[in-house]
């Protein structure tokens, strides 16, 4: 079984890349969902991958008030500096843009939503909302013709969230009247 990624190998050296680049102890959980912020891992791929990384010595586990943390070892980061060449830097660019972006969001409390549901007279309406600790601070509705544009809405919005907020945020208060001339 693998992802876009390919092998294991290249699994260890995104997981180290990731979490170098990152340069901060986190749990089993919170490396899971950066991880899983694009498709390019499965999460067998990962589990596995997971597991020889703490066996060869290229992440360690450290306690930090009684919750187990990941840290890349000094043998890891040297694995991912000279391998990380085997992997596209867009995937590496991508994913680590992705993976700051849920930090940062979840440091906050933020989760992201987007839904496509096909309405009565056959078109389709993409719902996209933030939610700040339980409190919804922003969501939209757009009603579009086809079920692949509002499919490539839904991915986009899933791709930069933070851009899309930020976005809408500076139209709403007139901080971006470059669009308007």
């Amino acid at each position: 079984m693998s992802g876009a990624i390919g092998s294991v190998r290249n699994v260890k050296i995104f997981v180290l890349y990731l979490m170098e680049n990152i340069n901060y102890p986190l749990n089993f959980v919170t490396i899971n969902d950066i991880v899983m912020q694009t498709d390019y891992v499965m999460y067998l791929d990962f589990a596995e991958a997971f597991g020889e990384m703490l066996d060869g010595g290229l992440i360690e586990k450290t306690d930090a008030e009684g919750e187990e943390l990941y840290v890349v070892t000094d043998k890891g980061r040297m694995v991912a500096r000279e391998l990380k060449s085997d992997l596209l830097p867009s995937i590496l660019d991508r994913s680590l843009s992705a993976a700051l972006r849920y930090l940062s969001f979840k440091k906050r409390g933020i989760a992201t939503r987007c839904t496509v549901e096909k309405t009565e007279d056959g078109r389709f309406s993409v719902t996209c909302s933030f939610t700040e600790n339980k409190i919804c601070i922003f969501s939209q509705t757009v009603v579009v013709d086809t079920l692949n544009r509002a499919e490539r809405m839904k991915s986009n919005f899933y791709e930069r969230p933070e851009a899309i907020y930020r976005g809408v945020l500076a139209l709403m208060a007139g901080n971006v009247n470059y669009l308007f001339d």
